[in-house]
């Protein structure tokens, strides 16, 4: 209890020294907790809304001219498959419909459509929300056209193919892990089965599919599954059926990149948090020590042990860290919410919510143990201290300190002079400060860098991904000659360039891989490949740093490529990062492995026209011989809207807790400072100094030290945000960053933190004007 009692007092003493240490733990605490959430959860959230939704680990689509009754046998009999199911349904190779509804742009993608009446164990149609039943021709939309397409209940849906187009109302929303998103190059609709037999008999049997669909015991075997199907049925695998497609949960989880980033950026910050909070805390004790050495010194002589006296200043601190950690998680519980959002928007499926008891226990424990355990070390200087050098303020025999900066010989203004003398008494305190504004201003730097790259010039970040921009997209009509077409549009006017870019399934040593192919990758905007060079020849390959890991291949290597029932042996010319195809084939060596094989997807870059005016003109040149005309810069731009957002608000957060944070702990270092130097202040205003004066003293004292932070900082986050990233992203495949760190931006945000410091230290400091001769005389 007295041990208890010494605590309280001692946090009562200085109510805002505790509360700026409240305020930091908290947010330490709150970010944490966001963190451990949010890398906890997502990394089983596909697999438990596959549970929840009973969806599928693999599906596989075909046309139903394809089909062969043995492949269902096969899934029926694969190890470790629990529940298998076949359903025809309506397939479309290529279909435009408006993925964002704010927008005028058409979006292509492979399209299914199933009967919402049919009885189906394994994905059963579960809608989020719906109309009441009507007998206007309703579709059921996946939930990712409302999380980031922004339609509602009620709005028009129109599906183009072959130039005709078929309107809808949707009528209900529902989530699917594999097939609710465009990122894996299909999505599914519902019709009901009146709408659904219409349709049927208007595309006629070239649009009959088949949907498999397997549950698995283990849901990571469903990328072997893949593998080894495509194995025993490469007949299948073959482009000439433009509706053969299969998906796994795996690859699904791919759209999980960025909220993994965001949430380990929170944890990063939380630690740095942390580390400025175990600082204070080893600062605050030091510095209670000696303000409060007399008094130490009356306890030990009243009977107190060390060990008690020690386990007080502990204790204050410990019940400081336990409150704000507590109500950090509480908060946090409300800031994981906003995060459904933006998790909803890059996955098509619903946030649960809640934090975790384990994860919120564990983030109050991190933080319990680090506090303690600092706190009892910095405080153990009380047991080296006698009672009698205590009463003696720890002096012992004497204790005659040098003076750096005598007035009578510094030169400078008597300001400054005093500025600095000020600063240069406190050696201990100016270099916790300025480890402190360092990791503040790296983190602070790594928001804006990574804004500044996803926001404005986004160069860096496609090349990151593997993502090509060229301003327009067209994909071929089947049947019709793509190299006529792409040597015509090549001609064209405002065509700067145009290139075959397009996508296959091919299996690599036994591994299904999707692939991209073109006939000139030297023509592309964006080069992915971190080492080697890109694949010239028909017996060249490119794969990622991933997939060369998984092999245990390398540049130089062969390896085998199976596409169909054809097996070649290729080289491998150079290692890529990307986020959508996992190797890279020259046209040729695809006709290599598949004779007579077309590129139906074109790349086109405009130079002196603009998007909408060539796509115009191109669809009026050749109606018959275009499937579908994207506007890709418009798309990208609509698509990276969601990432740009969830970057802007963590670098709001980021630069909110930054201004924060230097607001307490200059807030913390200067009201103990005034307070230590009460009487030598009281004594210089009854001498002639005005209150701003003294208040400019402190300020300057603070300036250099900031200054030299915010150098540092900007210095070590401007070369090592790159590498930060890498590591980070280690995990994604990404092996190389290569951002944008723009200069003027960095040196601004330096310039910004230090005035903010100045001007803060300037604020705290007007406690000055309070402290009177009179005051202290009369004490």
């Amino acid at each position: 209890m007295n041990v208890l009692n010494l605590s309280w007092a001692n946090i009562k003493k200085r109510k805002g020294a505790a509360f700026s240490l409240f305020i930091l733990i908290l947010t330490a605490s709150l970010l944490l907790n966001i963190g451990i959430t949010i890398v906890s959860s997502m990394g089983r959230f596909y697999e438990k809304k596959a549970d929840e939704l009973h969806d599928a680990h693999a599906v596989i689509t075909m046309s139903a001219s394809h089909f062969k009754p043995s492949t269902e046998d096969y899934i029926k009999s694969y190890e470790g498959v629990k529940e298998q199911e076949t359903e025809r349904i309506i397939l479309i190779p290529k279909a435009a419909f408006r993925y964002d509804k704010d927008t005028d742009n058409d979006f292509s993608l492979r399209i299914a459509l199933l009967n919402a009446d049919n009885n189906r164990t394994i994905a059963p149609l579960k809608l989020v929300e719906s109309l009441p039943a009507n007998d206007e021709a309703g579709i059921y939309a996946p939930y990712s056209l409302k999380a980031s397409g922004g339609y509602q209940l009620g709005d028009s849906f129109s599906l183009t193919y072959q130039n005709v187009t078929y309107s809808y109302k949707i009528t209900g929303f529902f989530e699917s892990t594999l097939m609710g998103k465009p990122n894996l190059a299909l999505m599914k609709f519902y019709l009901p089965d009146s709408t659904y037999s219409e349709l049927q008999h208007k595309l006629g049997a070239d649009a009959e599919g088949i949907l498999q669909s397997a549950v698995f015991k283990d849901s990571s075997q469903s990328a072997s599954f893949l593998s080894d199907y495509s194995a025993e049925f490469p007949e299948l695998n073959d482009s000439n059926d433009i509706n053969y497609w299969s998906g796994d949960i795996g690859q699904a989880e791919s759209s999980t990149l960025t909220i993994n980033i965001v949430a380990m950026i929170l944890i990063v910050f939380a630690a740095i948090i942390v580390v400025v909070s175990l600082i204070v805390i080893k600062f605050r004790i030091a510095d209670s020590i000696e303000e409060g050495m007399v008094n130490i010194g009356v306890l030990k002589a009243l009977g107190y042990t060390s060990r008690q006296i020690s386990s007080s200043f502990a204790l204050q601190f410990t019940l400081t860290g336990l409150a704000g950690s507590v109500a950090g998680v509480a908060l946090s519980y409300a800031a994981v919410q906003a995060f459904g959002g933006i998790i909803a928007t890059l996955t098509g499926l619903r946030w649960p919510g809640g934090t975790p008891l384990g994860n919120s226990l564990l983030s109050i424990a991190i933080l319990m143990v680090l506090v303690w355990a600092v706190a009892m070390g910095s405080a153990w200087r009380v047991r080296r201290l006698q009672p009698v050098a205590a009463l003696r303020g720890g002096i012992l025999a004497h204790n005659f300190k040098r003076n750096h900066l005598p007035l009578h010989k510094a030169k400078g203004g008597l300001q400054f002079l005093l500025a600095c003398k000020t600063m240069l008494a406190n050696s201990r305190q100016n270099l916790m400060i300025g480890c402190i504004i360092t990791a503040i201003t790296v983190a602070s730097v790594f928001s804006a860098v990574l804004y500044y790259n996803i926001s404005t010039d986004k160069t860096a970040f496609f090349q990151m991904t593997g993502a090509e921009t060229p301003n327009v997209g067209i994909q071929v009509q089947q049947g019709q000659d793509s190299e006529r077409l792409l040597k015509e549009i090549r001609g064209m006017n405002g065509v700067e360039k145009a290139i075959f870019q397009d996508y296959l399934t091919v299996t690599i040593n036994g591994r299904q891989v999707s692939s991209d192919f073109s006939d000139d990758y030297a023509q592309m905007d964006n080069n992915t490949v971190v080492k080697g060079r890109h694949p010239k020849y028909d017996n060249e390959i490119v794969i990622t740093s991933t997939l060369s890991r998984l092999l245990g291949k390398s540049i130089g290597d062969t390896i085998n490529v199976d596409l169909g029932k054809v097996s070649e042996p290729f080289l491998i010319t150079g290692l890529s990062q990307s986020l959508s195809a996992d190797a890279s084939l020259a046209l040729e060596g695809v006709q290599r492995l598949m004779p007579g094989q077309q590129a139906m997807s074109i790349n086109v870059y405009l130079d002196g026209t603009t998007s909408p005016e060539f796509i115009e003109a191109v669809k009026s040149q050749y109606p018959d011989m275009l499937q579908s005309v994207t506007n890709a810069e418009k798309s990208i731009a609509d698509q990276m809207k969601v990432y740009i957002s969830a970057i802007f608000a963590l670098m709001v957060v980021i630069l909110a807790i930054t201004v924060l944070t230097v607001s307490l702990i200059l807030y913390l270092v200067i009201q103990t400072g005034i307070l230590k130097r009460k009487r030598e202040l009281g004594i210089m205003r009854a001498l002639g100094y005005t209150t701003f004066q003294l208040r400019s003293q402190i300020a300057m004292s603070f300036l250099p030290v900031v200054t030299v932070g915010v150098l540092v900082g900007t210095c070590l986050g401007g070369l090592y945000t790159n590498s930060l990233l890498e590591m980070l992203l280690s995990s994604a495949g990404i092996a190389q960053v290569n951002f944008n760190i723009q200069a003027p931006m960095i040196i601004g945000l330096g310039i910004g933190l230090v005035l903010f410091s100045y001007l803060i230290s300037m604020l705290v400091s007007r406690r000055i004007k309070r402290i009177t001769a009179y005051e202290l005389i009369t004490e």
